[in-house]
């Protein structure tokens, strides 16, 4: 995939990355953040709130997107420079701190499809897929979570695979699927009949017998198209098996990979919320004088600064830990709990410095607000990534 990485916007570091973390990029991934806040802001965050009102995509954002590269920079197929692990959490900042749902779009298209297809696919299908979900040729879904199974996926997936000749024939169902009502292909994950492992397929959202019908009447994330799936009687050929897919194992290192990223997500939404509050307090007139000028308005916004710095530091250092291959589960979980955490307290004190104001789209901070709900429960709960860090520190598994 060709992207020209030549300097078209002036890199300026965020005013929420009070500690200066962003300083550790190279001048081409600083230029190619640029590019992608520029763009952003000119072509997405215009959208946003009209399309988070009427719960719908605005699929016209989709070639730009990709043409920033924000399914291909990870990925050896298709990465148009070299880059880093702390570079790629910083462009998933971008991204949120626009619009949680249009981050939400490419978490699933480059975390949790491409992932499925880099870390577990072969080197045939790498070469196959990568380039068409880079480019937005081909737009993908990940059909983990289930109607009853969701947490306990590990244990308790219900959709079957069952092996016939050349090929598998698959029957269950699927909830809270992103981008499976537009998509082109979902990575589904199944539990074998003949051995009981859990394996991934690539699954075309044409095929017969599969049905994605979109959840309605969310007050989170109303951007994002999610799916109940149902699958009945779906031929997959052997060539869409994931070939490194054999049991839950390979899901959970694709997991690993995208809790690191959502966690980055959450730091990004927290600025967005955080940056809205802070204008909102400079411009705002109460009692003769800004709202920036009172003493509690200063507390809310410090504190949340506070939570931000704090949730950057660890994202940071968790993304270096993946780029030098000590990143473990326990890492990417502990990441993921704290800055989802944090990041539902932030939005909630950016909420209260606009007051009423606070609860219409008008200023942003409602949106993050609510978005905020999703983030903090999917890709993990709060209460389940505890329990991985607690399993790590205590050598006792709590799941149950």
């Amino acid at each position: 995939m060709t992207i020209d990485t030549a300097p078209s916007a002036v890199f300026e570091p965020l005013a929420a990355d009070f500690y200066g973390f962003a300083a550790e990029l190279t001048d081409v991934e600083k230029d190619a953040i640029a590019k992608l806040r520029a763009h952003l802001e000119a072509e997405v965050k215009p959208l946003v709130t009209e399309h988070w009102e009427k719960a719908t995509f605005p699929h016209e954002i989709i070639p730009g997107l990709h043409e920033q590269g924000v399914a291909a920079f990870a990925w050896d197929e298709t990465k148009p420079f070299e880059n880093s692990a702390v570079f790629r959490g910083f462009a998933a900042l971008e991204l949120a701190r626009v619009d949680a749902s249009v981050a939400t779009y490419v978490g699933v298209q480059n975390g949790l499809v491409a992932g499925s297809v880099s870390l577990c696919g072969s080197a045939e299908q790498r070469a196959l897929w990568l380039p068409k979900l880079a480019s937005g040729e081909v737009i993908g879904s990940f059909g983990l979570t289930e109607p009853l199974s969701g947490s306990d996926s590990a244990q308790g997936l219900r959709t079957t695979a069952r092996h016939e000749g050349d090929h598998w024939v698959l029957n269950g169902s699927k909830r809270w699927i992103g981008n499976a009502t537009f998509g082109d292909v979902t990575v589904i994950w199944a539990k074998d009949e003949a051995d009981g492992q859990v394996k991934g397929f690539l699954v075309p959202n044409d095929s017969p017998g599969f049905v994605a019908t979109k959840i309605e009447n969310k007050v989170s994330l109303r951007i994002v198209q999610n799916a109940d799936i149902t699958l009945t009687d779906v031929v997959v050929p052997d060539a869409n098996k994931l070939a490194n897919a054999n049991s839950f194992r390979d899901t959970a290192r694709v997991l690993r990979h995208t809790r690191a990223e959502v966690a980055w997500e959450a730091v990004g939404i927290a600025i967005g919320a955080y940056e809205a509050a802070l204008d909102y307090a400079k411009t705002r007139v109460q009692f003769g004088k800004p709202l920036a000028a009172h003493q509690l308005i200063q507390d809310l916004l410090v504190k949340s600064l506070g939570n931000i710095t704090a949730s950057l530091a660890l994202v940071v250092q968790a993304s270096r830990m993946l780029e030098n291959g000590t990143q473990r589960d326990e890492h990417s979980a502990l990441a993921k709990a704290f800055a989802t955490s944090k990041m539902r307290e932030t939005v909630a004190w950016c909420r209260e410095v606009l007051g009423g104001n606070g609860i219409v789209l008008d200023h942003d901070a409602a949106r993050f607000f609510a978005d905020a709900e999703a983030i903090y429960s999917y890709e993990g709960t709060r209460e389940m990534n505890t329990l991985i860090v607690g399993r790590a520190i205590t050598g006792e598994a709590a799941f149950v």
